[in-house]
């Protein structure tokens, strides 16, 4: 048979005409039957030997890819194909007093909890994502001696999104339990509870008497002691220090 002319245009999203795009003609066994790229106006043709049913697939930088049904007619084909912008999300990754954080860990993860890309912040705590397709996703961003965090994050289908993040420092809380002025207490108990009441965390006393708690939140706390009759003290934490606090059991 004759061949058949199939022709159009790649116009953007916003109606701007895209050059450069690169077309792809298979047929339905999935065989390349032609190949082009669009002129700088945004018009392509292809020249088709086979009827029936064709699938166009269509890539430009920083758009979506596309793939489209083109039924090659006898008189020729004319197929305009739309493709949508891809965006882009960058942000600081910072701790609570505004200091950047290098080397934090940024994932990005789809709808369906897939991750999709994920980065490094460098030495000025930035970092950037770009070429994403339109939709909501989950920021997930983490850093050693930093309370993760994750929030989401909605990305247009054109256009460059800006999420800065906010890293709090879990404090470090540490300190001995002695009785009579300087002799460790081995074994004692010692309960970390919130301005509520509500108990956050329990350890015991190492044979120096020590005792450590990781990753306590910005409060007001009070820490109880028991082994000997018990003691209780209060203790206030700031986010991201490091707390001392002895305690002191009487007999």
């Amino acid at each position: 048979m004759d061949s058949s002319l199939i022709r159009g245009r790649v116009i953007g999203a916003d109606g701007a005409l895209i050059g450069r795009a690169a077309l792809t003609l298979i047929d339905s066994a999935g065989r390349q039957v032609g190949r082009t790229t669009s002129e700088v106006d945004g018009t392509y043709h292809f020249n088709v030997a086979a009827g029936g049913g064709h699938v166009l697939i269509v890539t430009a930088p920083g758009h979506q890819p596309q793939a489209v049904t083109v039924m090659v007619e006898p008189n020729g084909s004319r197929i305009d194909v739309t493709l949508t912008g891809t965006s882009g999300l960058s942000g600081l990754v910072h701790s609570a007093g505004g200091a950047p954080v290098p080397s934090a860990a940024v994932t990005l993860a789809d709808g369906r909890g897939e991750v999709v890309a994920s980065r490094v912040t460098g030495a000025d705590g930035c970092y950037a994502f770009d070429e994403l397709v339109a939709g909501s996703y989950t920021l997930a961003v983490s850093a050693a001696t930093l309370r993760p965090v994750a929030m989401t994050v909605v990305v247009p289908a054109t256009g460059r999104v800006t999420q800065d993040v906010e890293l709090a420092g879990g404090a470090r809380v540490r300190g001995v339990v002695r009785v009579g002025g300087d002799r460790p207490v081995p074994d004692a108990r010692v309960t970390l509870v919130d301005a509520d009441g509500t108990v956050l965390a329990a350890t015991a006393t190492e044979p120096d008497g020590s005792y450590v708690f990781e990753d306590v939140p910005e409060g007001e706390y009070t820490i109880i002691a028991t082994g000997y009759p018990p003691a209780a003290s209060a203790l206030r934490i700031a986010g991201g220090n490091q707390s001392r606090h002895d305690i002191e059991l009487s007999f």
